[in-house]
Formats: structure tokens, C-alpha cells, sequence
């Protein structure tokens, strides 16, 4: 029997600890091709290139653990469109993954993330897809107690198959003394971040912004992605890419006049 075809991307770079991890991961279940941004794209949400030009190229970045990987000057987007369309042109992934990324992109984080933004894309091309990360923001980051649920994740989400169009945004609590109690299918919380900006001036006498702030959950619901992370279980949120708010659309059909 074949081994499934996994597509791996994320949004830290090809370099990144976190895609690492999660190449290892995936190795243990099946075929793995990588398309990755040759540079940190975090934040970047759905950005596609359009007015550049955008560079596909071997990779040696796991020439090591023998797999075949190649590096993109574009976003994590742009990755799966052209791993789709060029790469994999004669083959159709099993399944897409993205991450392992540093820090959380539980509640409304999703629509920021790059790691996400990779899932989101699969799912836009009929690709079942997962995006994980894990709620550590520090360069040092320690991934070794995620593989065991990201096997768990993988391996499930082939065998059940994912409903279409759909992706799982996956967030892992950071690691601590104490063990992850399992995981929870959650909703998105109702929160956000609260930034501020904080004015600054540059050697040159410029004025230059920092955008600071804090993340603010108004969410008491216990079946939230921010609940379950806080109290130690892995959040899995399904995603989908229809942002059309459907129960507003017979208010509007009844209280508004055209």
C-alpha cells in the first residue's frame, strides 16, 4: 500500500525548529514534501505575491533526513499554490500541514496567521489541511512534548478524512511540569488584541511607530480554544474559508430597503 503524500509548509521560514519537528513527525506516517518561505513570513496572513517576482528553489535545509524540499520568496500562500501547481503538478496531496509555528494562533490570531494561511489555502484547493503551533513564543522553543499529538492528529485526520473545505487550526500549550491533559474540539473565542502604538524617533529624527498591546479575551465560554489552552488540553478549531455571516443575511432582507 502507498504511503500517503504529505505536503509540509509553514509561516517561521524553512530553518525553523518548529518545521523540523514537524517534517520528523510526518516521516513516521508517510512521503513528505516541503515548500516553505526562505525567510520569516509570521503575520502575513492570506498575502499572496502579485507585483514581485516570486523564487521556487531546492532546498538542502533536510538533505540529512533525505527529503525533498524546496524554498520560496513568497508567503506561506504562495508556498501551497505553487507546491500545488508546479511541485506536485502530476500529484495531489493526502493531506497539507503547516507549523509547527512559534506562538499561539488560537481565537482571533487566525486571521493574522501565515502558519494558517497556508492551511486555509489547501482548503480553498480541495486539499485537507492542519495548522499547528504551539503557544511559545521564545526562540528556544521546546517541541518535544507536541510530536506524540501531532502524530496522533495526523494520522487521525487521514484516516477519518477531513470534511471539504474545511482546515483544523491546532494550538498546543506550551511546555511545563505538567502533562497535557488531551485534547478538545473547540470554538474560536470571542476575543482580541487591544494594541497600542508607541510613538518613537529614529536616528535620523524620523518619527517611526511599534505596535504593542495586549491580548483580551471576553469569552467566560468553556468551550473555547482560549479555555482549553489555558487549562492544559491542545485546542482543535475547524476552519473554513466562507466568511459570509449567513444569519445576518435575513436581517438585512428584512430591514433594509434598496
Amino acid at each position: 500500500m502507498a504511503k500517503p503524500l504529505i505536503l509540509v509548509s509553514n509561516d517561521d521560514g524553512i530553518t525553523s525548529p518548529g518545521i523540523r519537528t514537524l517534517v520528523e513527525v510526518a516521516l513516521k506516517i508517510g512521503e513528505v514534501v516541503v515548500v516553505a518561505p526562505d525567510s520569516p513570513q509570521s503575520g502575513m496572513g492570506h498575502a499572496i505575491t502579485i507585483g514581485n517576482t516570486l523564487r521556487l528553489d531546492k532546498s538542502i535545509a533536510f538533505a540529512d533526513i533525505n527529503v525533498e524540499a524546496y524554498e520560496c520568496s513568497g508567503t506561506p500562500a504562495d508556498c501551497v499554490k505553487l507546491a500545488k501547481f508546479f511541485v506536485l503538478r502530476d500529484r495531489k496531496p493526502d493531506l497539507v500541514i503547516s507549523g509547527i509555528n512559534h506562538g499561539s494562533n488560537s481565537s482571533i490570531s487566525v486571521l493574522y496567521s501565515g502558519t494558517m494561511s497556508a492551511a486555509i489555502e489547501a482548503a480553498i484547493e480541495g486539499l485537507p489541511a492542519i495548522g499547528f503551533s504551539l503557544c511559545d513564543y521564545g526562540h528556544e522553543a521546546d517541541f518535544s512534548h507536541t510530536t506524540e499529538f501531532v502524530e496522533q492528529i495526523i494520522r487521525q485526520a487521514l484516516e477519518s478524512q477531513l470534511p471539504a473545505n474545511t482546515a483544523l487550526n491546532v494550538n498546543i500549550p506550551k511546555k511545563s511540569e505538567d502533562p497535557i491533559k488531551g485534547i478538545k474540539i473547540c470554538r474560536q473565542a470571542h476575543a482580541k488584541w487591544q494594541e497600542e502604538f508607541d510613538e518613537r524617533l529614529d536616528p535620523n529624527n524620523r518619527r517611526y511607530f511599534w505596535m504593542t498591546g495586549n491580548f483580551v479575551n471576553f469569552d467566560k465560554g468553556e468551550d473555547t480554544d482560549e479555555w482549553a489552552l489555558v487549562n492544559n488540553y491542545i485546542s482543535v478549531v475547524p476552519c473554513q474559508y466562507d466568511l459570509t455571516a449567513h444569519h445576518v443575511i435575513p436581517i438585512l432582507n428584512n430591514d433594509w430597503t434598496f
